[in-house]
């Protein structure tokens, strides 16, 4: 079979059926122009679709606004942009039943589209155990003659859809890492798949190391300039890099549409976006050329300003959390030697990263990670998204999700570090960032789950309030059996004896007062320590990177 290269409307019309399990897969271009065709040509229709994607966006939320979605299997049901939150729209869908979902960490996820890429009935994963994903009916333990060990059945989507940097004529797919989640995706779907892509070239052979799908697995290519906008395309590191310019993300069409999702006006700006330009050329028509050329231009700088102002004044609760995490990491990476430290997004990667700095000052090799495919990177003063474009070339290694998660964080010869939030912890450390019992949806689990169960120690940030510190998570994300101690702005939490106890109480703070801040009795250690004061050196270090307080400010954290 040859590959088709066609029209945008041509290639989802011929290759997408109703009933289909639709894999948007997700790189470091979140989005696909394939996607937004999906909507426009299935809006109000019952097309039942599962919709297979890792990390749904706020973009995400127009296909359920489209009624097309029967069920969604994912790692992240959120925004990402200006902050990491719960979205209205999938909390509404998933709470009245209109959608279904099916949540699994992102090393899982991946685990069980290999398992359908390589056409094998199970492959064996060390995430879920513990957890409340531990009851999806893909996942089950058994023991062996090697132990006990715990399964994920096959993800087969019927079509998966992508938007590479680069095609042949052939329809060979070139990508440039981070790879998030990698192209097993492509291998795994039973139909093949479909691509936009930037630009077509006679011949991809001197770029061979970066082409990730072969031609026989593609059914379709849509030549699509910014076809992943408002995501961005990476062309590669100097040195290896694919024959497009590429471009930044658009940061302020991300906004707008977390903005949107959240009004009464939703299907107004779905009509102005989704529904109502003609195709891809007149979307981009739509955007404008002076926009295009700034995405373009401003690839690899740090991600701009939201317009909030910058942040000032006195030290914040979730500072005072910050900056006392980043010290705890600091003893740590050195007491244990540790190789690497994995931040969640937020502000455990705000702390971690001023840990890390100063763990390097003292002498430490330590390499900090994220989950996107990022190894040993630097991160960039001004930008506090973990996932920034900007991080891509002070990388050391690019990679993807099951490298870093698998090979690398959660290996056996790699001595890591987890840093992580939680909406809610429990008083054994379990973490719930996925579904309160009788409540809201939240997000999901991301990858915490993942490093959590399996990094050498966890170690949790949070501000402190009985709504987040509560007796019992009634959905645990993240087991707490590897969790070393919990970093508030009242005090530290450390585990011992499988609880949490109060060992260290912060400045001009009692004891009466953190306890009554705490959902259960909480008890408080013998050998109860005082934490330092927070300086304002300690601040500007945090502010450095969050310079517009999305994280840092009052009530973020």
């Amino acid at each position: 079979m040859s590959t088709e290269f066609c029209r945008l409307d041509e290639a989802v019309a011929r290759h997408v059926r109703a009933g289909d399990a639709l894999h948007v897969m997700m790189g470091h271009s979140r989005w696909s122009a394939l996607v937004r065709e999906v909507a426009r040509q299935h809006w109000g229709k019952p097309s039942r679709f599962t919709l297979i994607m890792a990390s749904l966006s706020s973009l995400g939320a127009v296909l359920f606004r489209s009624g097309c979605l029967e069920k969604v299997v994912t790692v992240y049901s959120g925004d990402s942009f200006p902050v990491f939150t719960p979205n209205p729209v999938f909390q509404r869908a998933y709470t009245d039943g209109t959608v279904e979902v099916e949540n699994w960490s992102f090393l899982s996820y991946i685990q069980r589209l290999r398992a359908a890429a390589t056409g094998v009935p199970a492959v064996v994963t060390g995430s879920v155990r513990g957890s409340s994903m531990a009851g999806n009916d893909a996942y089950t333990e058994v023991e062996g003659p090697f132990g006990r060990v715990g399964l994920v059945a096959p993800l087969v989507p019927d079509v998966a859809l992508v938007h590479a940097a680069v095609a042949d004529r052939h329809g060979n797919l070139a990508i440039a890492p981070p790879m998030f989640e990698g192209s097993v995706g492509a291998f795994a779907a039973r139909r093949g798949v479909l691509a936009t892509v930037e630009k077509v070239v006679d011949d991809l052979r001197p770029w061979s190391p970066l082409v990730r799908i072969p031609a026989h697995r593609v059914l379709a290519v849509v030549e699509a300039p910014f076809g992943a906008h408002p995501g961005g395309v990476f062309p590669g590191p100097e040195g290896a890099r694919l024959p497009v310019d590429g471009y930044a993300e658009d940061v302020e069409f991300w906004i707008a549409a977390r903005e949107a999702s959240r009004s009464a006006g939703f299907d107004d700006w779905i009509r102005e976006w989704v529904l109502g330009p003609a195709d891809h050329d007149a979307y981009l028509a739509k955007l404008g050329e002076p926009r295009l050329g700034e995405l373009t231009r401003t690839l690899g700088r740090p991600t701009p300003p939201t317009g909030r102002g910058e942040h000032t004044g006195p030290v914040t609760p979730p500072e005072r959390a910050a900056t006392w995490l980043s010290d705890l990491l600091r003893a740590r990476i050195a007491d244990t030697g540790a190789d690497a430290v994995l931040a969640g997004a937020g502000l455990a990667n705000l702390a971690a990263w001023v840990g890390v700095e100063k763990a390097k000052a003292d002498g430490c090799r330590v390499a900090l990670a994220a989950e996107l495919g990022l190894w040993d990177y630097t991160p960039t003063e001004g930008d506090p998204f973990i996932f920034s474009f900007a991080g891509f070339p002070a990388s050391s290694m690019l990679l993807d999700t099951e490298q870093v998660l698998g090979n690398l964080v959660n290996g056996p010869h790699t001595r890591s570090i987890a840093c992580v939030g939680a909406a809610q912890i429990d008083r054994h450390g379990d973490i719930n960032t996925t579904r309160i019992d009788g409540g809201p949806y939240l997000v999901g689990s991301g990858g915490a789950n993942d490093v959590v169960t399996n990094a050498d120690e966890t170690l949790v940030v949070g501000t402190m309030s009985p709504r987040r510190f509560i007796e019992q998570c009634g959905y645990v994300t993240s087991p707490g059996e590897r969790v070393r101690a919990v970093v508030t702005d009242l005090g530290i939490l450390t585990r011992r004896d499988g609880e949490l106890v109060l060992t260290h109480l912060a400045p001009g703070v009692d004891v009466e007062h953190v306890r009554s801040r705490c959902g259960w009795d909480l008890s408080v250690a013998a050998d109860l320590a005082q934490l330092r004061a927070v300086s304002d050196d300690d601040v500007q270090q945090l502010r450095k990177y969050d310079r517009e307080g999305l994280f840092l400010g009052k009530g973020n954290a």
